[in-house]
Formats: C-alpha cells, structure tokens, sequence
C-alpha cells in the first residue's frame, strides 16, 4: 500500500478515537481529563488535513489508485459524518442541518456507484472541493468553540456551517444537472 492510501486509511482509523475523545465523558457530564474536546478538534483537522495531503502525494509521485479513488472520497464523507451526528449529540448542530449534509453525501455517492456500473469516473468538482472546504472549516470552528475569535465575542461557527450547507446543496445539484443522461438510463 502506498503513502496516499495509507494517509487515507489513517484518516478512517482516527474517526473512532476523535469520536471517543469528543464524547466519551464519566458520570455527570464530565470529561477524563482537561482540555479533552480541544484533543478532540485536533485530530479533527489533522485527519482532514491528510485529505489535501494524500492527493497531492498521490498526484506528484504518479501513485493514483482505483483504491484511493474509492477510499479518499468515502474517508472524507465518514469523517464528516460522525463529526456531525456527533455534534448533534451534543446540541452543537441541528440535526435538520446534519441530515441535508448527509443525504448529499449519500447521493452523490450512489451517483459515483451508478457512473461506476459504466465504468465512469465522477471526479471531485471545484464546488464538491469547496464544499469540503467550508464544512471542514465550520465543524473545526464548532469544535474549537469558535477560540480564539471567542475571547473577542466573535461566534463564527454556526454562520460557517450555514456557508458549508449552502455549498453542500448546491454541489449536490452541481452533480446531478452534469449526470442527467447517466442517470436517465
């Protein structure tokens, strides 16, 4: 497995332990130990991160594979997924929000799944990357708790998730309108 891949793969391992770090908590609502969420958003942006990484990676040493094709755009949706049923857990985000990000997610997947029967490649657009983008940048807002822009009276995550649902919704169609005949068979 080379390097693009195993980056991807790590970006899937370190769900379950940002998830355990965000909302493993004891007895009354505590956390294990200080500063636990801040653990928690870390390795949030670090596994969104290896997503820009691996593709660079993978394009500059030539190590494309159908592999990191099915794997990166699946990391990407399972990481922002549980980083959002999480934060509705957790009354950070409305599951109505939650639940247009996902279904996105679902369909464009399938679309990928339908074109794939065919043999057809969908690529990431430039408003699916954008997309990416704004809701990686507003869940890391959201579980920052908006620092250090917070310490100034400045609460920017909840507009960037509205900014990020916007994209999503439109990408979404974004994929749709170009896929029509794919799909009118």
């Amino acid at each position: 497995m080379n390097l693009p891949n195993r980056l991807t793969m790590a970006r899937i391992i370190l769900i379950p332990v940002f998830m355990t770090f965000l909302l493993l908590k004891v007895p009354k609502g505590y956390t294990l130990f200080p500063n636990q969420d801040l653990v928690a958003a870390v390795i949030f942006i670090l596994a969104a991160a290896t997503d820009g990484l691996d593709g660079y990676i993978a394009r500059k040493r030539n190590q494309v594979t159908n592999l990191g094709k099915f794997m990166d755009p699946l990391a990407d949706k399972l990481l922002v997924s549980a980083a959002l049923i999480s934060l509705v857990q957790l009354g950070e985000v409305t599951a109505w929000i939650a639940w247009i990000i996902l279904a996105r997610e679902f369909a464009v997947t399938g679309l990928r799944a339908i074109a794939a029967v065919d043999r057809v490649v969908i690529s990431a657009s430039k408003l699916g990357k954008i997309k990416t983008t704004t809701q990686v940048i507003a869940i890391s807002a959201i579980l920052l708790h908006d620092w250090p822009l917070s310490l100034i009276g400045i609460y920017i995550g909840q507009p960037l998730l509205y900014i990020a649902l916007f994209f999503t919704v439109i990408s979404g169609l974004d994929y749709m309108l170009k896929s029509r005949k794919l799909l009118r068979k």
